[in-house]
């Protein structure tokens, strides 16, 4: 009646409750990645908590609290140890490289047939010095990512009523939507969601371990240098896509070639370990929902670091395979409505 058409103003609706959605999720940016670091440490927990009831007496009123409880007991345990028996050898290898890190310095200087400027070579001595002797510090401090011990307390909270509640809060999300086609498409990607986030969670954890297991026992074999700091780092990148496990290669030769020797060997071993990890752990360990080019990974480390740094490029890849799933499962509704009015048609 006003010239106002209904269906441009529903279109502009929908744009700007998007835009004030996004902007909410600007804004709270930082709680959001606490829930979703809860999510994927749950993630992470699922296996063991779902073993652990396995082995718990059965009835008809238990709950899966024990189970929960027991997994969180052997998770501390476990960490307690790791940190007992690899922390204080790897406190001990960075200290020790960095009171040797300005004759690396200058060994590199005679490799490379290149002068470092003093004041650069004064600033990355010191650099160095003030990140090795804060790492025991750093080492405690990481619990808390990064100072806020809140998140040691919430995180494993908040994934205990994930783990818990997590059947009843799937029901609820479903029961905002009415029966129909919507419902089933959101039933479908909740499904395809908790596979994808369970599996990459999982291979990432694998993918870590066997990083660190492969170049800690081949490096101390070989009898190069800190070869448990290296192993620990290789781990450590390995949860970064793609430039993670390329930086840590080129880490290791470096220290390793500053000490001279093995060189070959050890270049033959990453050839070898990155075509292992890469041609056949890989796929196999993330072949459900994970399935992205590798530009498009390299894509979204990029793009994620540069919109929220570490946290960025750690859920870069998640978030593509998520929305990669979206398409696909939005495509195949369509397609088969599609077919749906051809048949009918004929």
């Amino acid at each position: 009646m006003l010239g106002i058409e209904l269906r441009a103003v529903r279109y502009t609706w929908t744009a700007a409750l998007v835009l004030l959605v996004l902007w909410l999720v600007y804004l709270l940016r930082s709680t959001l990645f606490l829930f979703i670091l809860a999510v994927l440490f749950a993630y992470l927990l699922a296996p063991l908590v779902n073993l652990v009831d396995r082995f718990l007496p059965s009835s008809k009123t238990r709950t899966r609290t024990p189970a929960l409880a027991l997994a969180y007991v052997i998770v501390v345990g476990l960490v307690v140890l790791a940190g007992i028996l690899i922390g204080t050898r790897v406190v001990e290898q960075a200290t020790e490289l960095a009171q040797r890190f300005p004759h690396i310095l200058e060994r590199w200087e005679a490799s490379f047939q290149t002068k470092v400027p003093d004041s650069l070579k004064t600033q990355l001595v010191v650099r160095f010095n003030d990140l090795i002797a804060a790492l025991p510090e750093y080492g405690l401090r990481f619990l808390a990512l990064m100072g806020n011990l809140i998140y040691v307390v919430i995180i494993p909270v908040l994934a205990f009523l994930c783990l818990k509640d997590g059947p009843l809060m799937r029901q609820h999300i479903l029961a905002l939507v009415g029966p129909g086609p919507r419902h089933a498409l959101l039933d479908d990607v909740l499904a395809d969601l908790h596979l994808l986030l369970a599996h990459y969670m999982r291979a990432l954890l694998m993918l870590s371990a066997i990083g660190f297991a492969a170049y800690s026992v081949f490096l101390s074999v070989l009898g190069v240098r800190y070869g448990i700091l290296l192993g620990v780092l290789a781990g450590a990148l390995e949860f970064i896509p793609t430039i993670g496990p390329l930086a840590a290669a080129a880490i290791v030769i470096l220290i390793a070639g500053a000490f001279g020797g093995h060189l070959l060997p050890i270049l033959i071993f990453i050839v070898a370990f990155r075509m292992f990890q890469d041609y056949l752990v890989c796929p196999h360990v993330m072949r459900h929902g994970v399935q992205l080019h590798p530009l498009l990974v390299l894509f979204g480390v990029f793009a994620g670091a540069e919109l929220a740094g570490v946290a960025g490029t750690f859920l870069s890849v998640p978030v593509l395979a998520l929305v990669r799933v979206l398409y696909l499962r939005i495509y195949q509704v369509r397609q088969q409505a599609q077919a749906k009015i051809e048949y009918r048609l004929e």
